[in-house]
């Protein structure tokens, strides 16, 4: 496996990497791209943008939030520029306290009309085991959720243009320059967030749910898009995007709380607290399949903005990304399922580019150099059989 000269992602990794002749990868370049941009003329940039779409009736903008660190940033740059924004939230059933606590006192602390949307439990746990045997990720609902029922509302009040983060799959994997303003689409949204999946495939009678169970994920469709003329923006084109410093932003200013207790997987206690499981057994089906898990990807963060060096980067890959989680037996009791039949369906997703059998144990190469075996082999992938 060839790994980052300069930060430790894989190749084979969930968001598409290239490599130059060092072995530096794409998501690195990108951050190196970003040093060169001058911000301040972004910032005006965004100032006429935003300044076309003030509205004298109604809403100047949406903002699809969790009530995380990012949320609060883009409140706070909507703040900032005196806009009205309408604030809409797809709750998923799981989050942390202190992940409720933050969303629930954005309203107040930004002064913003917020809509928060919580499915029924039900049809959110049959989505929850659907989205892993059918996608290996049991928060595939979330992310359709999020990427999805906030532009349904934007079509409903007629609110032309949504304010998106970090395009991840830039900040994360350099996949477009900064210079291209990429912008939110169906494509992106399709491809991207929901893995080629959408809600026609989760209509299933293993699960009982029909169109009538998941109305909230079905994005409007393009003469809507065009009748609205809706638009979303990603603001790390804008505004450089550094998830340490929002939390900072968040923590000073807007009495946001961090995770409490430490998790698992990962070094931070700024990230993912809108669900429970997303820095555990989420990211630990991430493990699974490619061979790395958060703790790599907040490594990464940290080592390109030079607060952390790649040896202490490594040291945190060694130590959080292979961790079975806690949260586990709370996820299994939650949909009704076995340890033994998590174990051996997960097994089905593991890439072949990544894992190899031996001796009945599954074995990749690592960042530090040889190979480790990671647990007994559960269920086999096809590719194994």
């Amino acid at each position: 496996m060839q790994y980052c000269t300069s930060c430790a992602f894989p190749a084979v990794a969930a968001t598409p990497l290239t490599f130059n002749a060092a072995g530096v990868c794409s998501g690195c370049r990108a951050t190196e791209s970003k040093r060169a941009i001058d911000w301040s003329t972004r910032r005006e940039l965004f100032r006429k943008l935003v300044d076309e779409y003030r509205n004298d009736s109604g809403y100047d903008c949406l903002l699809p939030v969790s009530g995380g660190k990012d949320s609060y940033f883009a409140a706070h740059v909507a703040k900032e520029f005196g806009l009205k924004a309408l604030m809409v939230t797809y709750h998923g059933n799981n989050y942390l306290p202190e992940g409720e606590r933050n969303l629930l006192r954005m309203k107040d602390e930004f002064n913003f009309d917020h809509i928060i949307f919580r499915p029924s439990t039900d049809v959110l746990i049959r989505l929850n085991r659907l989205g892993f045997t059918k996608t290996g990720d049991m928060n595939w609902h979330c992310h359709a959720g999020i990427f999805t029922y906030p532009m349904q509302l934007a079509i409903r009040f007629r609110i032309p243009l949504a304010f998106w983060g970090d395009h991840g799959f830039t900040e994360q994997g350099g996949m477009y320059s900064h210079n291209d303003f990429f912008e939110y689409t169906a494509k992106d949204r399709y491809e991207h967030a929901l893995h080629g999946y959408d809600w026609p495939d989760f209509v299933e009678e293993s699960e009982n749910l029909s169109a009538k169970d998941m109305q909230f994920l079905m994005y409007p469709s393009d003469d809507q898009i065009l009748d609205v003329g809706l638009r979303g923006i990603f603001l790390s084109n804008y505004f450089y995007y550094d998830g340490t410093v929002h939390a900072d932003i968040a923590l000073k200013n807007y009495h946001w709380e961090a995770a409490e207790q430490d998790f698992d997987r990962t070094f931070r206690r700024t990230s993912n607290l809108d669900d429970m499981h997303e820095n555990g057994v989420h990211d630990y089906l991430k493990f699974i399949k490619f061979g790395y898990g958060r703790g790599t990807d907040h490594a990464n963060y940290e080592i390109r903005e030079g607060r952390m060096t790649r040896k202490t980067g490594i040291a945190m890959v060694r130590k959080y990304d292979h961790v079975k989680p806690r949260d586990l037996q709370r996820w299994l009791c939650y949909v009704g399922m076995s340890e033994d039949e998590f174990d051996a369906l997960a097994d089905e997703f593991r890439d072949k580019r990544v894992w190899r059998i031996v001796d009945g144990q599954w074995v990749k190469d690592n960042i530090w150099g040889g190979e480790s075996a990671y647990g007994p082999v559960k269920g086999l992938p096809a590719w194994a059989k």
